[in-house]
């Protein structure tokens, strides 16, 4: 009974916008049930924030070759490397730190193959996506999303023996080219929407696709800023141009299961204390504007 009545006031702590972290709420609070079926209450039942996403989408989550000099013991499974335990950096794993603190629990990040993410979520693998999702109205269709608390674009990294030839995306709109991105993506979806005619292949993941083209094997890769810029600044070549103007306008959010108002509230809160205090602004300069970590990448 005593561990009910504790999440019962705790859910009253999130749900009320007064629960900052361990600790720090006030002694009492009116009580308050969690919706049917909210994510909130095994959240706060198993101590565990479940986080899924893919590992390898620079700045947002990588693998510190450190070595586990930094966030040691973060828990790594899912789909594609279940049980392994390895050290993980990057924006999203910030953010996902102080939002498991918001909660009062531990944050888990389950590495998912990103064509499996959303049906993942659907089959409890994990609780929220993370990972730099867009909102499209394809996916609002599957999942909800809370406010976007960023906006990305997609660029072109391309093969420099077409510097002189493509200036945009627009000029790689032809079968000769041969343009790469990730399946089941917007960078996907832009290729396939906004330049048909070229030669279309897919990468298994960001990192496969950026370096067809720094190695010659595909002369553009399709995807969002941050990616192709980090890419860009890690792999100095004279062999590599980044066109930086993005050509489309994508808010990213995180996701959840479909109906769940209580877990809605507490996140949309979340993100608007974490921006009013100023750890976004931190978080986002140390991953973004910031240079010292790339050394640290593998």
């Amino acid at each position: 009974m005593g561990k009910l009545i504790r999440l019962t006031i705790l859910a009253a702590l999130i749900l009320s916008g007064m629960w900052i972290g361990p600790g720090k709420g006030p002694a009492s609070a009116a009580d308050l049930e969690f919706s049917e079926g909210s994510a909130l209450a095994g959240i706060l039942q198993r101590g565990e924030l479940r986080i899924g996403l893919e590992v390898g989408y620079m700045p947002f989550e990588m693998i510190d070759q450190r070595s586990g000099l930094r966030q040691k013991e973060i828990r790594h499974g899912g789909f594609r490397h279940k049980g392994r335990q390895l050290s993980l950096m990057g924006f999203d794993i910030d953010v996902g730190i102080e939002m498991a603190k918001a909660l009062g629990v531990k944050p888990v990040f389950v590495d998912t193959i990103w064509p499996s993410i959303i049906p993942a979520l659907k089959l409890d693998r994990f609780d929220i996506i993370f990972g730099g999702m867009s909102v499209t109205e394809e996916r609002k269709q599957q999942v909800d999303f809370a406010d976007p608390f960023m906006t990305v674009g997609q660029t072109v990294l391309l093969n420099a023996k077409h510097e002189k030839t493509v200036h945009s995306y627009k000029d790689l709109n032809d079968p000769k080219f041969v343009v790469v991105s990730k399946p089941g993506t917007t960078g996907e979806e832009a290729v396939q929407r906004m330049i048909p005619r070229a030669a279309y292949e897919t990468a298994d993941t960001e990192i496969e696709g950026a370096m067809r083209v720094l190695e010659g094997r595909a002369d553009a890769f399709v995807y969002d800023f941050p990616f192709n810029a980090v890419f860009h600044a890690l792999h100095p070549s004279n062999q590599l141009v980044f066109l930086d103007e993005p050509f489309t306008e994508e808010p990213i959010a995180w996701a959840i299961r479909k109906n769940d108002p209580d877990f809605m509230k507490f996140l949309n809160q979340f993100l608007a204390r974490l921006k009013a205090d100023g750890r976004y602004d931190q978080i986002y300069f140390k991953w973004f504007l910031s240079s010292t970590w790339h050394r640290f990448v593998r």
